[in-house]
């Protein structure tokens, strides 16, 4: 939470605020008569910071499998044989087709570098002048990898349906990453705690300084709603593989554990201070 606070007294136009009133009218409920905004009148600027924490219900992880063979068709035909088999297992544990996306799809040449051979020699020859030439890699393999992201509405299911991943023949998962869906309530709980908190502020200078009153000119919310930093745990689990085949079972992996996440808006409000 951050709060940056600046007290000045400013001379402006009155209809350079959207909330102030040009002339004298009645507050309401306050059975007095406002002040007019006048480039005399002492404003406060204040900029808070306001937050929501929720639980989140939803969690998007990427899941994938690597795959080689001695040819392109080879990695191609062997990653495609054990994507299918992923895909199959995400949809059998209730993900629904919108919720799964192919996020990566590549193929790669492997290559082997040799070592170098002394100039004018071939490679293994006796050389006393320590000088060498460059050999060119050659191909001798390829590998082929294909990622989607999943997005999973039964957080506390993740730990199975990544168990179920792996099984299938994932062998590369990363994530996760937390969220809320109605992220525009949390973002409106997050506005009025900026608001208040704003408020609160301008009312202590306003105390400070002599004035008895506050009152509200403008308000501006600063690049709207966004998602605060939150440590979560994370769950990667990688293992390669080689012509098709595993190299060793990945381990379990971790409990996920989804805490909360917070939503925050930052807003920068505008009062004038009365007497």
């Amino acid at each position: 939470m951050k709060l940056a606070s600046t007290l000045a007294f400013l001379a402006f136009a009155p209809a350079s605020f959207a909330l102030a009133a040009p002339t004298a009218a009645a507050q309401p409920g306050a059975g007095r008569t406002a002040l007019a905004v006048t480039p005399e009148t002492p404003v406060v600027n204040i900029i808070a910071e306001g937050r929501s924490d929720r639980v989140p219900d939803l969690a998007m992880f990427n899941a994938g499998v690597v795959a080689q063979g001695r040819s392109a068709g080879e990695a191609m035909s062997a990653n495609t044989a054990r994507m299918n088999a992923v895909l199959a297992a995400i949809r059998g544990a209730g993900v629904e087709r919108r919720d799964i996306q192919t996020s990566a799809l590549s193929l790669q040449p492997q290559y082997h570098h040799p070592s170098p051979a002394p100039v004018g020699r071939r490679p293994g020859d006796a050389t006393t002048d320590g000088a060498v030439q460059p050999q060119p890699p050659r191909i001798i393999g390829y590998e082929a990898r294909n990622t989607v992201s999943v997005r999973l509405r039964d957080v506390a299911g993740m730990g199975r349906l990544i168990d179920a991943l792996v099984a299938a023949g994932a062998n590369q998962v990363d994530g996760p990453y937390f969220s809320v869906e109605q992220s525009d309530a949390a973002a409106d709980e997050a506005r009025a705690d900026a608001l208040r908190k704003a408020r609160a502020r301008a009312e202590l200078y306003a105390r400070e300084a002599g004035f008895r009153t506050v009152r509200l000119l403008t308000i501006n919310e600063g690049g709207g709603s966004y998602p605060m930093a939150r440590e979560v745990g994370a769950i990667t689990v990688t293992a390669q593989s080689f012509g098709g085949a595993m190299a060793s079972p990945p381990p379990p992996p971790p409990m996920v554990q989804p805490g909360q996440v917070a939503v925050g808006v930052t807003l920068s409000v505008q009062f004038a201070l009365e007497r």
